[in-house]
């Protein structure tokens, strides 16, 4: 049954009209409260991938838990569908199992608190914050297995409980919680951090009602949303056609030698509505790479990817859901069924990306991009620093690393950025001052972004030297399945990962490894996927690949790829630039659309001599389990 709310005012709150000045004032003052949250947060965080990072996304609702302002979307909506209690003036929410909320956080490593807030007796709004926590105990260092089987593998599972209950503090469940998990005064600080955002956001929200008056504040939020589905509205008609299409894309393994996963959408729309139907997705995995999505996730996903392509002013928020329909298949890679294992996620959801840039692009070939999402890549490295000379200090690290964005309709894709508006990367500093390792590399990878028009992003080469024993863990994509180019743009290049021990020797290692030894002296060669290409590479300025064979982002081989010949001296040969460019478009076949590179079987038959791996083995599913091998 869904939550109750006690409320000792049960009058509801008026309608009332606002003008236009005093909407503006409220709806800019919700975005304020929003990045003091943001603020908060990285004042009182701890661990890396919150407080230097971000991984952590803010939210302010309405009393019906719809989002104003955030970017996640609304996560409140699945939690009060399946809450079986009260919720009270004086009460805060504390979960991080996705199973107990539909999936509105996607994997255990996130932890999400939620404040109800009162006014006068009534509930007037929500904030809410969820981060992602470095450890929450389970089977390896950083919570997220690549070969687990079940979600029990992954570590402490919360279920919706009351970390305060009418005010007082529940001290006996953060104990046991935190016992749970190596990097409790990590874990301790980040949820105080959550806390602590929520409740400056509740303050401000008080505030803003105390001077305009309950009804004009909770009014405001209903305009906002209601401009946002107007607005959407437009947007859906105009962009979206009634004719089906679909698009699909993989996932290139499952770090336990199967793949690649196919993940299919197709979208069409009925009357206002648009429908997203994600049948012909592969079904789930018996490994970690399950994403159980969310509707009203991918609902936002889908609202701030029309947004930001056709009218970047619109204010994100829940006010469009009722115009999309998501449909999703049970037992699917992006709806498994309880216990699948969920904590390598990362690769789907970027894909999701990559698929919405396929699907809104096609009837729209100028607003396409090409991919580059595609994941989140991920490093942990752990053990004992014994430097000192003493005993040793316990250390991990979790961080997030980024790979080329795509090439866009007005530009080139930024070289190793991420996607997501708030996150940044570990200063390098901070990464050498608290933890046993040296960065001697971290630039673009030249050349990896795909040629077009407008180039895609290139990659980053980080190299990390290891100054101690220890383990470490790689979670990635697109090391198979290359990024593809749009509009005659070509592909980006693939991620790849080398470990060069102290002794000389290489390994070339997975992207989806845990348990990986290292010893004091070891490098590792962490290079990330560019993004693919927009446009035709011959119509880009010669004068232009010229300058970026200066600064290191295209090689004079590279430039070939856009026909741009260079001189042994480094300068554009213009004449053998043209009488190349004449040649190359003479030969090359029909435009475009979609430029996905080698076709499945072609990456099989060429995966060792091009990448130094095996290649994966196509998965079958007899019980949804995969076999042991493919006949």
């Amino acid at each position: 049954m869904p939550a109750e709310i006690i409320q000792s005012n049960s009058e509801p709150f008026a309608k009332v009209d606002i003008d236009p000045v005093t909407l503006d004032i409220i709806e800019n003052a919700l975005r304020n409260a929003r990045i003091e949250m943001d603020a908060t947060l990285v004042r009182t965080a701890m661990s890396p991938g919150i407080r230097e990072q971000g991984d952590a996304f803010p939210l302010i609702a309405d009393p019906a838990g719809k989002m104003i302002v955030g970017q996640f979307g609304s996560f409140i909506d699945g939690f009060l569908k399946d809450f079986d209690g009260t919720i009270e003036d004086g009460d805060m929410i504390f979960l991080s199992d996705p199973y107990s909320c539909g999936g509105a956080i996607s994997h255990s490593n996130d932890w999400l608190v939620m404040l109800p807030v009162f006014k006068d007796g009534r509930l007037i709004a929500y904030t809410a914050m969820f981060g992602h926590q470095s450890d929450i105990g389970g089977k390896v260092v950083g919570s997220m297995p690549i070969d687990a089987k079940s979600i029990f593998e992954e570590g402490v599972r919360i279920p919706p409980v009351k970390i305060w209950r009418k005010g007082e503090y529940n001290e006996d469940l953060m104990k046991l919680v935190m016992h749970q998990t190596r990097k409790p005064d990590w874990c301790q600080a980040d949820l105080n951090a959550l806390i602590a955002s929520c409740r400056v956001a509740s303050r401000r929200i008080i505030e803003m009602a105390d001077r305009f008056g309950d009804d004009v504040y909770v009014s405001a939020t209903q305009h906002l949303l209601g401009r946002n589905y107007r607005a959407m509205k437009s947007l859906i008609a105009m962009a979206i056609a009634e004719e089906p299409v679909s698009f699909e894309d993989y996932i290139c393994d499952d770090g336990l030698g199967y793949g690649p996963y196919k993940i299919k959408c197709t979208m069409w729309r009925e009357g206002e509505k648009v429908v997203l139907d994600f049948a012909g997705t592969d079904p789930q995995s018996a490994a970690s790479i399950n994403f159980f999505l969310n509707e009203n996730m991918f609902k936002m996903f889908f609202g701030i990817y029309m947004i930001m392509v056709f009218d970047p002013q619109i204010l994100f928020n829940d006010g469009f859901y009722d115009l999309i329909d998501v449909r999703i298949p049970q037992g699917s890679l992006l709806k498994p069924k309880f216990p699948a294992a969920l904590s390598g996620r990362t690769h789907a959801l970027g894909r999701i990306f990559d698929i919405l840039g396929g699907l809104l692009g096609q009837k729209t070939p100028e607003f396409l991009n090409a991919a580059g999402f595609s994941s989140s890549p991920h490093l942990f490295y752990s053990g004992w620093d014994n430097r000192s000379g003493q005993s040793g200090e316990w250390f991990q690290l979790f961080q997030i690393g980024f790979g080329g964005i795509p090439g866009r309709p007005l530009g080139d894709g930024p070289d190793g950025h991420s996607l997501w508006p708030g996150f940044t990367n570990v200063p390098n500093e901070f990464l050498e001052r608290y933890f046993p390792l040296r960065i001697e590399r971290y630039e673009t990878e030249p050349d990896s972004g795909g040629a077009g028009l407008h180039r895609g992003g290139n990659g980053i080469h980080m190299t990390y030297r290891f100054l101690a024993d220890g383990q470490i863990a790689i979670h990635d994509d697109r090391w198979f399945v290359p990024p593809w180019g749009v509009n005659d743009g070509r592909p980006g290049k693939r991620a790849a990962k080398v470990l060069e021990r102290a002794d000389g020797t290489t390994q070339i290692v997975g992207n989806k490894v845990d348990d990986i030894s290292v010893s004091a002296g070891d490098q590792l060669h962490f290079v990330t996927w560019g993004g693919g290409g927009w446009g035709d590479p011959l119509d880009r300025d010669p004068a232009l690949v010229g300058l970026e064979i200066r600064q290191g982002l295209v090689t004079p081989d590279g430039a070939l790829d856009y026909g741009v010949v260079v001189s042994d001296n480094g300068v554009v040969d213009v004449s053998a630039t043209a009488v190349l460019r004449d040649k190359l478009r003479s030969t090359r076949g029909e435009s475009q659309l979609f430029n996905y590179g080698p076709g499945l079987d072609e990456l099989r038959r060429n995966c060792v001599a091009e990448t130094g791996l095996p290649a994966p083995i196509k998965p079958i599913w007899p019980g949804n389990q995969l076999a042991e091998a493919a006949e």
